[in-house]
């Protein structure tokens, strides 16, 4: 541990930090695994419903730094191609 006041600041505004990016990275794979899910059991209502959150979700991520925006821009367009795939 450290000695110095401010290095043991950052210390615990940095696990803050980590625990916050890491629940926000969780609740955007739960979102796209509910797209997925539904596209898996032919139901494009909540396919389609699912998408919207799940793009609410990447893009936030990807404004607060938490996701690369390839990453994003893929995700996305898997997620589409997905849902665009169900009749």
């Amino acid at each position: 541990m450290a000695n110095i006041k401010q290095q043991i600041k950052r210390v615990k505004t940095n696990e803050k930090a980590r625990q916050f990016n890491q629940s926000f990275k969780s609740g955007v794979k739960t979102a796209i695994k509910a797209v997925l899910v539904a596209v898996e059991k032919n139901d494009k209502a909540a396919a389609t419903s699912a998408l919207a959150v799940a793009y609410k979700k990447l893009d936030k991520a990807q404004a607060k730094g938490i996701a690369h925006k390839n990453f994003v821009a893929r995700k996305k367009s898997e997620l589409a191609n997905a849902v665009n795939s169900l009749n």
